[in-house]
């Protein structure tokens, strides 16, 4: 039996330099940069085939600046996602509250979107505890779930848009905008 093909548009969203295109490197290109990034302008794209059972997914990432500058051009991009990977970065509480406002604003415009939120630089708080500033228990209030690798939670989202829970996604002729449902969030605290 040939594989079933399925595309599903994931964003990335959070604060700037919370590792966003560090997670998107890591995951498609299974490499780790050293260095300084150049901050992404607008959104960058990449495409990823998961295999699911018996149907490839692929996963279209936009990863989006994280600049509030370029917030309404953000919008532009998740606009339409089935899955969004909100990031935070572990040294940095602002990072936390900022994720927060992603959410929202996910929840209140795109009702259909699953929302993933991940801890990114959990290698640097391994070394050295003191310079964790969000409080694992403010995430497990916040969020439910918490795969433990980047692979994992990559996966997640393709085996969690294969399921039921997405098909109906897919046959909805429109939205209807006066509706909304309860999101369902996944936590991941390690970016390895």
């Amino acid at each position: 039996m040939s594989a079933m093909r399925v595309d599903a548009k994931v964003v990335m969203l959070g604060k700037e330099s919370v590792g966003k295109t560090s997670l998107v490197e890591r995951y498609v290109h299974h490499r780790f940069l050293v260095g300084p990034y150049q901050n992404t302008i607008g959104a960058a794209f990449v495409a990823k085939p998961i295999q699911v059972g018996e149907k490839v997914i692929t996963l279209g990432i936009w990863d989006t600046a994280g600049s509030e500058r370029y917030e309404a051009m953000s919008r532009i991009y998740y606009r339409g996602a089935r899955a969004a990977i909100v990031c935070y970065d572990l040294t940095d509480s602002s990072s936390f509250q900022r994720a927060k406002f992603w959410v929202k604003e996910l929840q209140n415009c795109e009702e259909h979107c699953r929302i993933y939120l991940c801890g990114t630089k959990n290698d640097l708080i391994e070394g050295d505890r003191s310079l964790r500033q969000i409080d694992y228990h403010d995430v497990q209030d916040f969020a439910e779930g918490e795969p433990s690798s980047t692979d994992e939670l990559f996966q997640k989202v393709a085996e969690d848009y294969n399921s039921s829970a997405f098909q109906y996604m897919t046959e909805e002729p429109g939205v209807d905008l006066g509706q909304k449902k309860d999101s369902i969030f996944y936590s991941c605290c390690h970016s390895n």
